[in-house]
């Protein structure tokens, strides 16, 4: 019997060897197919068609294989710096014959990245390159986009919804007291408000007060923005009073949009697409609508970045995070590694930090900091560049910078910590439960999530927290060369947009990612300030997914209408705002994290926040 079992196992594991060879060379064969069509294109005449059925963000999180194998929904991220090079490099690029922006799924973005993009259009439109833009439906950041345009086309059958920055917040307190779960809070700052969901069951005085001065500011610099760019659209009437339009117009949107002169034209897709045509080359024979079109992806892969420089370039986009992780997030231990090796593989002059991070863990906050240290030990330059948004543990990030660039549209400051424990005592009293046992000190057990934490542990991590906030502002202090006091009065876990935090002396001058470069070369006393990507490169599995999601084609796929659209935000709002809450409760304890400043950017939550959010819907009879 032992020589059968014997056999069978080889037998089993020769099986599963022979699979495992077939699986690679069945990926290697499609990872070669994809990556000959990938190949730069050579680039015809035609329209580049910018087509965003996704965010814009800093740096787009890998598709992971597993997704693709089992079929789940890849949502496609559109990195910042791309979208610039394609729409700056079409402008004097005579094959372009027009840009053309399809909305109808954009994902959204922060917004000091909804304004780059946007300026960068009106450069193209001012250069005499036609920008046509055309949704079924606008909402905010989208038609910021599209009042860039020489000329903005809607369906007759849509319309625009105006919402702006605002609106309602989960609070989890009402259900974690019925659970019977313990929430113990640390925290320093007034206006550190990530926390008060699980302290309040409503907005404190305090965080209604900043918000409230936050959302104006940045609705303010929306209305501004559009009317700047679009003279002849009539805002005013849709953002006091749009249910009188729209009565008035006896519910047809889209034509009162027109009256207003925030729409130029009405058509569907065919008609758009002969108007395209009329430009950039079409064809009767082919089906109706068609045009030229110049592929976004084939596009940039036909003007590649630089590969080498003397400038470092180091992102840090997204949740601070400790550990190793993968683009889309700033890992402490990955992204600290990418500066170090840098350091050595590269002859770095000058460094510049491009920071789009809502903050996260301390730990890995002050890791990733002493990683920037040491790049100024060694006497380089450090330029730190902020994008749509560099608050809390990624304004930590940024403390060692000898000059700190951002947009007036930047979401920063945050400058606070806090820390939460959560403890099921209460809960285990509900089912019967209870704890017992010998303790040998006072902190014997803890933290003791069964049964709670004791007084002198709460001391303990609340002096920890305070010390933690005393560094936060002597980090600050050192780096703006203000004091301490003055600090912690602008500090206080308070979030400033760029505009006021230039003023408040946090950040010193108004720039984007080019202008951050060229400052670090000038420092470094470079002729030429060429960047090098301090980047990890996407592995073998990551580059099938990518290039997999990337041939992927949504043109069958309805449009939403613009109240469909906004209700599919505010689901994926909360879903994040659930995502958010769990991982509040079972990551790091100790963060400098500014989770309210999350809501106004990109409008995408995770799969498994939307998983989550499925649940409790199924749960509650939704």
């Amino acid at each position: 019997m032992k020589l059968v079992r014997g056999a069978w196992k080889l037998l089993v594991g020769i099986k599963d060897a022979l699979v495992l060879v077939a699986m690679l060379l069945f990926f290697a064969v499609i990872f070669a197919a994809l990556n000959a069509r990938q190949r730069p294109a050579a680039i015809g005449d035609g329209a580049l068609v910018l087509k965003f059925d996704g965010p814009i963000v800093e740096q787009p999180e890998e598709v992971p294989l597993t997704a693709l194998v089992s079929g789940q929904q890849v949502g496609k991220q559109y990195r910042l710096r791309d979208v610039l090079r394609a729409i700056d490099t079409a402008r004097t690029d005579d094959r372009v014959k027009a840009i053309v922006l399809d909305l109808d799924r954009f994902g959204g973005a922060y917004p000091a990245v909804l304004g780059e993009v946007q300026a960068a259009l009106l450069r193209a439109r001012t250069a005499g390159k036609p920008v046509l833009a055309y949704a079924t439906a606008y909402t905010d950041g989208g038609y910021r986009l599209a009042s860039a345009a020489s000329e903005v086309w809607m369906d007759p059958l849509g319309g625009t919804f105006f919402a702006g920055p605002g609106g309602n917040q989960l609070f989890y307190k009402g259900l974690i007291d019925k659970l019977g779960v313990n929430a113990h809070v640390y925290r320093v700052g007034k206006f550190k408000s990530a926390v008060e969901p699980y302290t309040r069951t409503d907005q404190s005085p305090e965080a209604r007060e900043a918000s409230q001065a936050l959302y104006g500011t940045l609705f303010d610099q929306w209305r501004e923005a559009v009317s700047t760019a679009r003279p002849k659209a009539q805002l005013a009437p849709w953002l006091g009073n749009p249910a009188q339009l729209v009565t008035q117009a006896q519910g047809d949107v889209s034509r009162a949009n027109l009256a207003t002169g925030l729409v130029d034209k009405l058509g569907d897709r065919v008609a758009f697409g002969r108007r395209v045509a009329q430009l950039a080359g079409g064809d009767d024979k082919k089906v109706a609508g068609w045009f030229k079109t110049i592929n976004y992806t084939a596009y940039v892969a036909a003007n590649p970045l630089p590969k080498k420089g003397k400038v470092g370039v180091l992102t840090i986009a997204g949740e601070i995070v400790d550990g190793e992780a993968g683009p889309g997030k700033a890992a402490g231990d990955t992204v600290s590694k990418l500066l170090y090796d840098g350091l050595v593989d590269n002859d770095l002059k000058a460094l510049v930090v491009r920071v789009d991070s809502p903050g996260g863990s301390v730990l890995a906050s002050e890791k990733i900091r002493l990683a920037i240290v040491e790049a100024k030990r060694r006497g380089l330059p450090v330029v730190v560049s902020m994008g749509g948004l560099a608050a809390s543990g990624g304004y930590w990030v940024s403390t060692p910078a000898d000059v700190i660039f951002a947009e007036p549209g930047t979401i920063t400051g945050s400058i606070g910590i806090f820390g939460i424990i959560p403890t099921f005592e209460n809960t285990l009293k509900k089912i019967g439960l209870s704890t017992d046992g010998v303790k040998t000190t006072p902190l014997s057990g803890q933290p003791d999530v069964l049964g709670g934490t004791t007084p002198e542990l709460d001391r303990i991590v609340q002096a920890g927290i305070e010390n933690g906030y005393l560094q936060f502002l002597t980090r600050v202090s050192q780096s703006r060369k203000l004091p301490v006091a003055r600090v912690n009065e602008i500090g206080q876990g308070r979030v400033w947009v760029g505009g006021i935090a230039q003023q408040l002396k946090l950040v010193d001058r108004f720039g984007g990612l080019d202008d951050a470069i060229a400052e670090a070369g000038k420092r470094a006393k470079l002729d030429d300030a060429q960047p090098v990507w301090l980047e990890k490169k996407p592995g073998f599995a990551a580059q099938i997914a990518q290039q997999v999601a990337s041939q992927e084609d949504d043109d069958d796929a309805s449009a939403p209408d613009a109240l469909s659209r906004l209700t599919w935000q505010r689901q994926q709002a909360f879903a994040a705002a659930l995502g958010d809450a769990k991982r509040m409760l079972g990551g790091a304890a100790v963060r400098a994290q500014c989770l309210e400043c999350v809501g106004l950017g990109p409008i995408a939550a995770r799969a498994e926040d939307r998983n989550l959010w499925q649940l409790v819907v199924a749960r509650i009879g939704l």
